[in-house]
C-alpha cells in the first residue's frame, strides 16, 4: 500500500512527526512517501498512487496550510483515503471533515495510523475505528528520516562566534502535566503526558549526528515534564557524544523547581533554555493560569544566568487584557534586564489565539469580548476594548517582518517596536550586539 505523509510547516525543523509514523508504517510493509512541503514541492505522482493521503498538524499554521493543500490533493486523487494527525486534528475534528477527512487521530497518533493502514488494507473504507484521541503508552520506534530533506536545509544554530550549526530534532516527551488556559496541549492531553524511551531518542540522536548535526532541539513541550528521564537522556547524550549541543523547552514553575539542576544541564552541552513566559502583567497571567508571575520569571532569569544557560523567553504580547502601559512596561523591563539579544522580535507581535476547546472559554472575561468561531482561520475572533492596541498589533507585524526581510538586527527592530508603541519616541541605548546562541527560525505558533 502506497501512503503519503505531509508536513505543511514545523518551525524550520525536520519534522519528527513525519519521521516517527514512517518507522511504524514501514515496518508494517507500507510503501511511504514523506513530504515536508516547507522544504520541497508537492509530489504529485505519489499523491496519485496513494490509498492514504495524512497530512501532519502539529500547529496552527501547520493545519491552516493542509487544508489549503486539501482542493489539490483531492484533485489528483479523488478516491485516496485523507487523515489529519497531530495536536490541532482533534480540536478541529467537524472542519477537517468537512474538508473530506476520513480519519482524524490526537495524541498518540503512531498506532492510530499504523491501525488506518492495516484497515485500508482489508478494503474497509467506511467509519474510523481508532479513537481520535489516544493517550495509550506507545512502545516506540527509532524515527525514519531517510526521504525527508537533509539536514543542512533546515533551521542553524546561530552562534555568537563560529560558523553556524547543523540542527537535528527529536523529542523525548509529549504533552504536559499543567493545564493553562491558552495552550493547545490542554483539550487533547488534559494533564498527562507521555515518554519517548531513552533508547529511542538517544538513536534517533546518533542517525542525525551521522548525517551532520552538531546541535539537537528537543521538541518536548515540556522537558522537565519528567525530570529524571530527561537527565538520563541528556547524561547518557553527553557521555558518548561530548561536542553535541542541545536547546530545550521548559516551564517557568519547572525552572524555579528544579533550579539546582540547572548547572548540570549546561554542563551537558544545554546552550539555550526556551521558555513560555507569555507576558509580564500578573493579572493576565493568572488569567492564562500560567503557574508563576513576572517575580518568579525575574528570578529564573538570575538563576539561569547564574547557571551559565541562555533563557530565551516567548510571549503572547496582545490579549484582550493587554494595555497600551503593560505594553510598553514589557519593551522596558526586556530593555532594563538586557533581554532583547534573547527575544525574537516576533515575539513581541503575536496575538492571543482562541481556537475551539481552549479552556480560555470558560472565562467570563473572555466571553465579554469573544466573537464568533472563524472555520477559516481556526479560532474565535476576538477585538480588543481600546483599537489602539489592536491597531499597534496589526502595525507591528509588517514591521517585522519587513525588517527582518532586509537582515535587520535584533536590537535595530526592537528600536523600530519600542518608537511605534511610543508614539516615534526613541528607545534607550542599545547594544547591537550577538551574544547569545538562536535557531534562525524565528516563529512560534
Amino acid at each position: 500500500m502506497n501512503v503519503v505523509l505531509i508536513s505543511t510547516y514545523e518551525l524550520g525543523r525536520q519534522p519528527f512527526g513525519l519521521a516517527s509514523p514512517a518507522a511504524w508504517l514501514r515496518q508494517a510493509g507500507a510503501q511511504v512517501r514523506c513530504l515536508d512541503l516547507s522544504r520541497e514541492s508537492l509530489d504529485e505522482d505519489a499523491v496519485r498512487r496513494a490509498a492514504l493521503v495524512a497530512f501532519y498538524v502539529p500547529m496552527h499554521t501547520a493545519t491552516r496550510l493542509a487544508a489549503q493543500l486539501v482542493p489539490r490533493v483531492r484533485r489528483l486523487n479523488p478516491d485516496g483515503h485523507l487523515c489529519f494527525y497531530g495536536l490541532y486534528a482533534p480540536v478541529n475534528e467537524t472542519f477537517l471533515r468537512s474538508l473530506g477527512a476520513g480519519t482524524v487521530l490526537g495524541g498518540e497518533f503512531e498506532a492510530g495510523l499504523a491501525s488506518l493502514v492495516e484497515r485500508l488494507r482489508r478494503g474497509s473504507n467506511g467509519a474510523q475505528h481508532e479513537p481520535v484521541v489516544s493517550l495509550d503508552r506507545q512502545h516506540f520506534l527509532v524515527p525514519d528520516r531517510a526521504d525527508l530533506p537533509p539536514l543542512a536545509e533546515y533551521a542553524r544554530l546561530v552562534m555568537p562566534e563560529g560558523p553556524r550549526r547543523t540542527v537535528g530534532y527529536t523529542e523525548a516527551s509529549r504533552g504536559c502535566k499543567h493545564l493553562c488556559r491558552h495552550c493547545p496541549i490542554v483539550p487533547v492531553y488534559q494533564g498527562r503526558f507521555r515518554v519517548v524511551d531513552a533508547g529511542v531518542v538517544l538513536e534517533d540522536v546518533r542517525r542525525q549526528v551521522v548525517a551532520g548535526a552538531r546541535h539537537i532541539t528537543f521538541g518536548d513541550p515540556d522537558f522537565f515534564n519528567g525530570p529524571g528521564h530527561a537527565l538520563e537522556i541528556v547524561r547518557r547524550l553527553h557521555e558518548e557524544l561530548p561536542d553535541i549541543t542541545y536547546d530545550v523547552t521548559i516551564k517557568v514553575e519547572h525552572l524555579l523547581q528544579q533550579a539546582p539542576l540547572l548547572a548540570e544541564l549546561r554542563a551537558s552541552g544545554c546552550l539555550f533554555v526556551t521558555s513560555a513566559v507569555e507576558c509580564l502583567d500578573d493579572r493576565v497571567l493568572a488569567l492564562l493560569d500560567k503557574g508563576h508571575t513576572r517575580s518568579d520569571f525575574i528570578e529564573v532569569l538570575r538563576r539561569c544566568r547564574a547557571a551559565g544557560l541562555t533563557l530565551a523567553p516567548t510571549f503572547v504580547p496582545f490579549t484582550p487584557w493587554t494595555t497600551p502601559e503593560t505594553y510598553r512596561d514589557l519593551l522596558a523591563t526586556l530593555a532594563e534586564l538586557d533581554l532583547i539579544p534573547n527575544v525574537a522580535p516576533i515575539q513581541l507581535a503575536i496575538r492571543l489565539l482562541i481556537p475551539a476547546g481552549s479552556r480560555l472559554l470558560e472565562l467570563p472575561e473572555t466571553q465579554q469580548v469573544l466573537g464568533p468561531f472563524d472555520p477559516a482561520a481556526l479560532s474565535y475572533r476576538w477585538a480588543h476594548p481600546d483599537p489602539a492596541v489592536d491597531a499597534l498589533c496589526r502595525d507591528l507585524q509588517p514591521l517585522i517582518q519587513r525588517a527582518e526581510g532586509r537582515r535587520a538586527s535584533r536590537a535595530e527592530i526592537f528600536a523600530a517596536i519600542w518608537s511605534r508603541a511610543h508614539a516615534g519616541g526613541a528607545a534607550p541605548g542599545l547594544l547591537d550586539r550577538a551574544t547569545i546562541p538562536y535557531l534562525n527560525e524565528p516563529w512560534y505558533c
